[in-house]
């Protein structure tokens, strides 16, 4: 079913270029895939795969399906302005990968009745492994289905309501970022206790992705896993109990609560 659609990416930056890494490495013709940008010698190693790279966004329009709109929230209206006329309820999807930006606002930006998702994945889309959560207005079931299949090819999908897209940001896409600060420092502890920086990446690497699948597959609490490696007076809890002396879990938390207050703030200025 996807395989057969054409797709255009609005939008060639960071996330817009990971959608079609992601895209491609799950074998779909990158002749079905069209994306966009001003300076369309950075989408080079695109091109070079075989997919369309245009700085004309009413064309990739006109000759697509699926329509992913990745650009930043104060591009947003311009673009819309700029392909609404083009949207056909009939032939096109809208999907925004946009933050902040309410399905409302687009609708009404657009002035039509289309199909219209609000999708939050992470960087992690490249290599298949995204977090994505999904909003939806106008959509019909064999749409639904259709953009769970193309973000599940992308990594794990959950459909939430749009009131929780803003959450959705931080704990998946700033979530990478503090999840890769958490990697960071375990590497530099490593190579403080004597592994090289190599092997200190490695072992902190795969150690974290190892206990987020023993997570996933498991479908355990996190507190279950960390009491089969803490034994009385053993090395583990004498780690832990140093690190939430620390503020390690509360800094955390914090973290993520300020992002949160930092995107309804500026969506009330």
């Amino acid at each position: 079913m996807i395989k057969n659609k054409k797709i255009a990416i609005i939008g060639g930056g960071n996330l817009g270029s990971s959608v079609v890494y992601g895209l491609l490495k799950k074998n779909i013709n990158p002749e079905n895939i069209i994306i966009t940008r001003r300076k369309i010698e950075l989408l080079n190693d695109l091109k070079s795969k075989g997919v369309t790279v245009s700085n004309n966004n009413i064309d990739a329009i006109k000759n697509s399906e699926i329509i992913i709109i990745a650009v930043k929230p104060y591009n947003l209206e311009t673009i819309l302005l700029e392909i609404k006329d083009e949207l056909n309820s009939e032939k096109h999807l809208l999907i925004s990968l946009v933050s902040k930006v309410s399905i409302d606002e687009i609708k009404t930006t657009i002035g039509k009745k289309i199909s219209i998702f609000r999708v939050a994945p992470n960087t992690a889309i490249a290599v298949n492994e995204s977090m994505t959560c999904i909003s939806q207005q106008f959509a019909n079931q064999k749409e639904i289905e259709l953009v769970n299949l193309l973000f599940g090819m992308l990594g794990k999908t959950l459909f939430i309501s749009e009131e929780m897209s803003d959450a959705s940001t931080v704990l998946a896409a700033c979530g990478t970022a503090f999840a890769m600060r958490f990697i960071r420092a375990m590497v530099q502890g490593g190579i403080e206790i004597g592994f090289s920086s190599q092997n200190a990446s490695l072992i902190a690497m795969q150690t974290v992705k190892g206990a987020a699948d023993l997570l996933l597959q498991n479908k355990n609490h996190p507190e279950f896993e960390i009491d089969r490696v803490t034994t009385p007076k053993g090395y583990t809890i004498t780690g832990l109990n140093e690190m939430e002396h620390n503020g390690f879990s509360s800094s955390l938390i914090k973290g993520i609560l300020t992002s949160y207050n930092k995107i309804l703030s500026e969506k009330k200025s």
